[in-house]
């Protein structure tokens, strides 16, 4: 009896912890069996032993065969059952999911659940953003304008002046010296007109004019006063340059060349070129010595306003 004593009170191997619940119950079965099994009186449970019968043989006598707990009335009330899975939002478990069974009251204690109370509200702080730059392109500092171009376009109407008083000067020159008739005059201009003693000194003259326009730029008119004979003096030198193509100097010798520049040097067409040239410098220089001033002054403007801009710094526009 002894024996099978040992065999009810021996441990039972713990389960998984998935079978946490179900081996509880098991080892509670048991235990009860146990008990209700050593309650029972000695002379209920067998006939008075004798020395003899000290000794069991299992062999002969086979232990009594241990019920099922599984099939008691007990067990069959105890069926496990799960605990639906709370709603997603409110339930919230403070223990891992399983149910412990209290082996003294035999009953299965439910998972704890906690309750949430009132949803809170998630506060966003929003984080200081810093300030991004922004970049503005600087003024560009302004270009100085120039009386180049001005002068050039001056020295156009200069030569035409040139040419009509070189011409009047020519027709006057062959009425003096009686080559010229009243019937002829018409004949005396084109001849004038396709001669290069005529265009070679104009041609000559502007050039000289447009650069010492660029040279003088915004100077003022005393410059053109002063390096007036500058012209004048490439003006006479065009007379005698047109003289050398007028007699193809291609084909002559240069003892010849020479010799028509002596017969021409102080001729009165020559002394013409050099007056004319001279005196054209002088007033067509004050009109491009006053457009100068003025451009001029529209540069020292534009570095005014330059630096008021920059003094400013960059102005934010709201629209």
């Amino acid at each position: 009896m002894s024996d099978s004593k040992s065999t009810y009170g021996e441990p039972v191997e713990e389960p998984t912890p998935e079978g946490d619940v179900v081996g509880r119950a098991h080892e509670g079965l048991a235990e009860a069996e146990a008990a209700r099994a050593e309650s029972v009186e000695p002379s209920a449970a067998a006939p008075a032993a004798t020395p003899s019968d000290a000794t069991v043989d299992p062999a002969r006598d086979p232990a009594p065969a241990e019920p099922d707990p599984w099939e008691s009335e007990d067990a069959a009330s105890l069926q496990y059952d799960p605990a639906p899975a709370p709603a997603s939002g409110t339930a919230v478990y403070d223990s891992p999911a399983t149910a412990a069974y209290d082996s003294s009251a035999e009953t299965v204690a439910a998972p704890s659940v906690v309750t949430p109370s009132e949803p809170v509200a998630e506060t966003v702080v929003a984080s200081p953003v810093a300030p991004q730059p922004i970049f503005v392109q600087a003024p560009e500092a302004p270009r100085p304008r120039g009386n180049r171009a001005a002068a050039g376009a001056i020295g156009l109407v200069a030569a035409l002046a040139f040419a009509v008083l070189y011409l009047a000067v020519w027709l006057a020159v062959d009425a003096i010296a009686g080559e010229l008739n009243v019937d002829d005059v018409a004949g005396h201009v084109l001849a004038a007109l396709s001669s290069w003693v005529l265009w070679v000194p104009v041609v000559v003259f502007f050039l000289s004019f447009w650069l010492l326009g660029a040279i003088i730029n915004r100077g003022r008119w005393g410059s053109w006063v002063i390096f007036g004979l500058l012209v004048g003096f490439a003006s006479w030198g065009g007379y005698l340059l047109g003289q050398l193509f007028q007699e193809q100097f291609w084909n002559i010798t240069a003892s010849q060349g020479a010799e028509l520049m002596e017969q021409h040097l102080l001729a009165p067409l020559a002394i013409a070129a050099f007056i004319i040239g001279r005196e054209l410098t002088i007033w067509f220089g004050a009109w491009a010595a006053s457009r100068g001033r003025r451009v001029t002054e529209l540069n020292v403007e534009a570095q005014r306003e330059y630096e008021r801009t920059l003094e400013a710094g960059p102005q934010l526009v709201r629209q």
